[in-house]
């Protein structure tokens, strides 16, 4: 009997190779975060970090010709797994984590910049490289296909951004806003990319209209799937009497498999699971989460939290091992360089409308300032979504164009996350909003002490503004705001009483009362040192 190993052992050791590798990584990224929070290092912020560990094992790993191809295997980022397994739990959290007084009473601007504001950005970014190929300044691509790269760029994954803005503490509206844009613009980005993959697959299809059409049924259907999911999971819970001591495991295993229901219910039926898993966390923090018992709620808080926390390293990690051996097209410099000037513009086409809109119905006092502005155009950083769907495009596109605009995402990503993610500290500071008024010291999921002025706590001075100036677009973007009234009056008056078993006080309390304790252990357990 020889030593050889069979087909199948080397499989499983090759596999066996590169998981270990990948779990080496994480400990460095998680170990290395550790210490640069601890000492307070905001030039390579956590997320940049792991990413260059990426970085740096994928460039040793093509040095030194890895040929394993099993091994390989392990490196190459696959946008299946990606979508079906990591981004699942990084947006479930997102939206489990939007409960505070922030988030809600700045959701209207929120969705503005998500949605209309990701449009404009994913319409600007196309027509603006679509001309440049047209002039010859840039490599050539199609209409579609400039649409197509216009809005996988538009999404973005402001993660190293939002890290120091908790890090050196700034205003809680900036934050949200920040925040919320990217948990809305990713499944904003995904729509209009599949909308424009569609357009190209089926040139001679519908017209705008149907084109238009399609899209607000393709966003209302996995909106419509995820709130379904949502609500179901609190009627269960509240009539089920699953929160005895007995039956906690059994509590705890059905809520963290619900988010999972909601996403692959609606990538069953064609839409997105994105867009889907969002809503269901929204609901399924607000009403779902109250029917739960207090051991019940301290564990998933703290595994979904983990769970995301691990799924977001490993995707820089990822991210940057696949950048480091995918094969590049880097001849095409110009498309490179234009391409960065054109998402400026974009981004600040994005924001600065989205901030006139939005400043057209607020009071006075609650008008975004200059400062906050231009802290939202330069937080657009490009992430994980954006690689994700580049790589996809790869696929998607001709060799030379999908490889093109792989390219450039790639080194779009790597400028924004390294560059203007470590020099985020020294912008806060430059624009002079850090330490504001209202500044944030957790995070924005466990924020409940902010004390925001009521959008109609001046109603005197908003009918003066409105019988002034005359103008009909402002009274009815005044009237969409009062419907945010009435949302939470709806809320208040009926939700929360049928699909919760306790009134809206003591549902916000017992959130509360959980946020804290959680928190309380956070705090314990990273601030520490002497």
């Amino acid at each position: 009997m020889g030593d050889a190993i069979s087909p199948a052992g080397q499989v499983q050791q090759a596999a066996g190779v590169g998981i270990l590798l990948q779990i080496v990584m994480l400990v460095l990224s998680f170990v290395l975060g550790h210490i640069l929070r601890r000492k307070k290092i905001y030039v390579i912020p956590e997320a940049s970090a792991s990413l260059l560990i990426g970085l740096i094992v994928g460039g040793v790993a093509n040095i030194f010709k890895i040929e394993n191809g099993i091994i390989r295997a392990w490196f190459n980022f696959h946008e299946e797994f990606f979508f079906l397994f990591l981004l699942p739990p990084i947006i479930f959290q997102s939206g489990f984590s939007l409960s505070p007084k922030p988030f809600f009473l700045n959701f209207g601007a929120i969705v503005t910049f998500a949605i209309f504001g990701t449009f404009i950005a994913s319409i600007v970014t196309g027509i603006l490289v679509y001309l440049g190929g047209q002039i010859h300044l840039m490599y050539k691509l199609p209409f579609v296909e400039c649409i197509m790269f216009g809005a996988l760029i538009s999404a973005t994954d402001p993660v190293t951004v939002l890290s120091i803005f908790q890090e050196l503490g700034t205003d809680v509206n900036l934050y949200a806003l920040v925040f919320g844009e990217s948990v809305l613009n990713d499944a904003m980005a995904i729509s209009l990319y599949r909308t424009a993959s569609l357009v190209k697959t089926h040139p001679s299809g519908p017209n705008f209209f149907m084109i238009v059409v399609s899209f607000v049924e393709f966003f209302v259907g996995s909106m419509s799937a995820g709130v379904g999911v949502g609500f179901i999971s609190a009627l269960l819970f509240k009539h089920a009497g699953l929160d005895i001591y007995n039956l906690q495991n059994l509590e705890s295993c059905l809520f963290v498999l619900f988010p999972y229901f909601s996403y692959m219910l609606a990538e069953g039926l064609g839409m997105s699971g994105i867009v889907s898993i969002l809503f269901a966390g929204i609901l399924m923090k607000r009403y779902t989460y109250s029917n739960l018992s207090t051991s019940s709620q301290r564990f998933v808080s703290s595994f979904f939290e983990l769970i995301s926390s691990l799924a977001e390293t490993f995707v820089f990690i990822y991210m940057g091992l696949n950048i480091a051996m995918e094969k590049h097209r880097w001849s095409h410099v110009g498309f490179i360089f234009f391409s960065i000037i054109f998402i400026g513009v974009a981004r600040a086409a994005n924001v600065f409308s989205c901030v006139f809109l939005v400043n057209l119905v607020r009071p006075a006092h609650q008008k975004i300032p200059p400062n906050h502005q231009k802290a939202l155009w330069y937080s657009g950083l490009r992430g994980a979504m954006a690689f994700a769907l580049a790589l996809q495009s790869f696929h998607d596109l001709p060799e030379g164009h999908g490889q093109t605009i792989f390219t450039a995402t790639t080194a779009i990503i790597i400028l924004t996350v390294l560059l203007t993610g470590g020099s985020t500290s020294y912008m806060l500071g430059a624009l002079e909003v850090v330490g504001d008024s209202n500044k944030i010291d957790s995070p924005l999921g466990s924020e409940e002490t902010v004390n925001f002025k009521d959008n109609n706590s001046d109603p005197v001075s908003s009918h003066n503004e409105e019988s002034s100036s005359g103008n009909k677009f402002r009274v009815r973007l005044e009237g969409l705001r009062n419907s945010a009234v009435s949302l939470t009056a709806l809320d208040r008056n009926y939700l929360t009483p049928f699909f919760t078993s306790q009134s809206e006080d003591e549902a916000d309390a017992k959130l509360l009362t959980a946020s804290r304790s959680h928190r309380a252990g956070f705090h314990d357990d990273n601030h520490d040192s002497p």
